[in-house]
């Protein structure tokens, strides 16, 4: 394969049939440091006959269950062995530390053991009491056919994986388009998928934009399952165009996720320690660019002080670099068009009255020529401002207050997203009953951003349709079908004649 073909179709990589190509930046400098195919409508459609043959006579649906797990498997294993090549392509191609880049392989390659693990345990169907023993009924599960997989630039690697595992351990062939900023590793994944033995044509590639490739997978009628993680405005576009062929949606949208602190959590310097270095972490791990970023922290009134003020010192203290250089603790923005939102966020909310408490520029120097923006705390801020109602998907934490616990829910249910949100307490009773009025797909209490395979990932309202990991991640591509066996068949008789 050449640097330019990066379009795998029917078992071939392959340029883009127009010949066309684009530029990858690393996003420390600027600078061109790979280039790929510029796949269109023509490959996009070759890619999808591709899928579609490989599922309707390819092996790979009927194949056993024990051996597509055992494929699974195969890939975990040889992201371990790259595990150093492929974390070293992520955290260049998206900016994030190199130690980021690490723990995303070996993410994916749990992704990968948990759903071959969660197909062998499963039964061969559920048996339905029928009611006789002359009726053997029985529900199946089974693939749900091709399936295009659209994938974003800020984790594109971990991401991949959690669509592709779940979809090939049902049996299902796919299309993949990767964020057109950070392709390269999942490119690097499919390769993995090529080694380690899957047949051709059941894993498919196109790097390209949005449009056309995009809008061209949600909208074809051989493609049985869409599933997108991006942004708001995209994905409603991704559900129309999939409605007019009535496909199967996944949609994972983001979320403003509030960080909700309750005074009771800080009364000791070890819990007041604690919740600050996990509102760093919360607002700021990989630039603040993460779906589940905790990038609203609502405050207790009576701890605001002393907490904002602590957190603005740390923010201030946290180093900046590309993620490739040692003590490096956040790395740059994916893009000039990510700096330049986040830039233009920060504006509008000093505008509408907020206080910047930390950051809140470009770092200077040597060193800074690509996109970074230093981590920024604004404080008193409201519902009405736009940093606090729309994802920023940049290092930007916004500072709310609270009285009471009614009004702390309140506050972090007061959004139109429902991804993820946390609780801090000392109080176990407290803890519980905040963690169950809260409406977001995931609530953790005195901790923030972990999440396990084995657990479903997806948010409430305007987060998106469905889950992806767990037993419901597994579901989102598969079919049922309940199979109903007359044992003793014998004639009706409910018309005379």
């Amino acid at each position: 394969m050449s640097a330019q073909q990066t379009i795998h179709v029917g078992g071939e990589w392959r340029a883009a049939a127009s010949g066309a190509t684009r530029e990858i930046l690393d996003p420390a400098d600027a600078t061109v440091f790979a280039v790929v195919a510029e796949g269109g409508t023509e490959d996009t459609d070759a890619a999808i006959a591709a899928a579609r043959t490989a599922f309707d006579q390819g092996e790979w649906p009927r194949t056993p269950v024990a051996e597509r797990a055992a494929l699974l498997r195969r890939v975990a294993e040889l992201l371990q062995r790259d595990r150093e090549e492929i974390g070293l392509l992520e955290s260049r191609d998206a900016g994030k530390t190199l130690e980021e880049g690490r723990v995303d392989v070996d993410c994916v390659s749990d992704a990968f053991r948990y759903f071959a693990d969660l197909v062998m345990n499963e039964s061969g169907g559920r048996v339905v009491d029928a009611g006789s023993e002359e009726i053997h009924s029985v529900v199946v599960h089974e693939p749900v056919g091709v399936c295009a997989l659209i994938t974003p630039w800020n984790y594109p690697l971990l991401q991949a994986s959690w669509k592709i595992a779940p979809a090939l351990a049902a049996g299902n062939t796919f299309v993949i388009k990767p964020s057109e900023i950070t392709p390269l590793t999942t490119v690097a994944l499919i390769e993995l998928l090529v080694e380690a033995g899957l047949p051709a044509g059941v894993a498919n590639i196109v790097t390209g934009a949005g449009d056309p490739v995009g809008a061209r997978l949600a909208e074809h009628p051989d493609v049985d399952l869409v599933s997108f993680t991006g942004g708001l405005s995209s994905g409603t576009k991704v559900m129309r165009a999939a409605a007019d062929s009535v496909k199967k949606v996944a949609l994972e949208l983001g979320g403003k996720n509030p960080n909700l602190v309750f005074a009771d959590a800080c009364g000791t310097e070890e819990g007041f320690d604690t919740a600050v270095d996990q509102a760093l972490n919360a607002a700021f791990i990989h630039s603040g660019q993460v779906c589940s970023a905790g990038s609203r922290l609502i405050i207790e009134e009576s701890l605001r002080e002393r907490f904002v003020g602590e957190l603005a010192r740390r923010a201030e203290k946290i180093r900046l670099g590309r993620g490739t250089e040692t003590g490096v603790e956040c790395g740059p923005l994916v893009s000039r068009q990510q700096l330049a939102k986040t830039e233009d966020y920060v504006a509008s909310a000093l505008a509408e009255g907020a206080v910047l408490r930390a950051g809140g520029a470009r770092p200077e120097g040597e060193g800074y020529e690509g996109y970074f923006y230093r981590p920024t705390v604004l404080d008193q801020c409201h519902r009405d401002m736009r940093v606090v109602r729309e994802e920023v998907f940049g290092p930007v934490l916004t500072v709310e207050t609270f009285r009471t616990e009614e009004e702390g829910v309140a506050l972090a249910n007061d959004t139109e997203y429902g991804l993820a949100g946390a609780v801090w307490t000392a109080d176990p009773g407290r803890a519980r009953r905040v963690a169950g009025r809260l409406r977001h797909g995931t609530v953790w209490i005195n901790d923030f951003h972990p999440y396990l395979p084995q657990a479903e990932w997806g948010g409430f309202g305007k987060s998106g349709i469905g889950r992806e990991l767990g037993p419901a991640g597994l579901a989102e591509y598969r079919e049922a079908k309940h199979i109903y066996q007359n044992l003793a068949p014998r004639p009706v008789r409910w018309f005379a004649g």
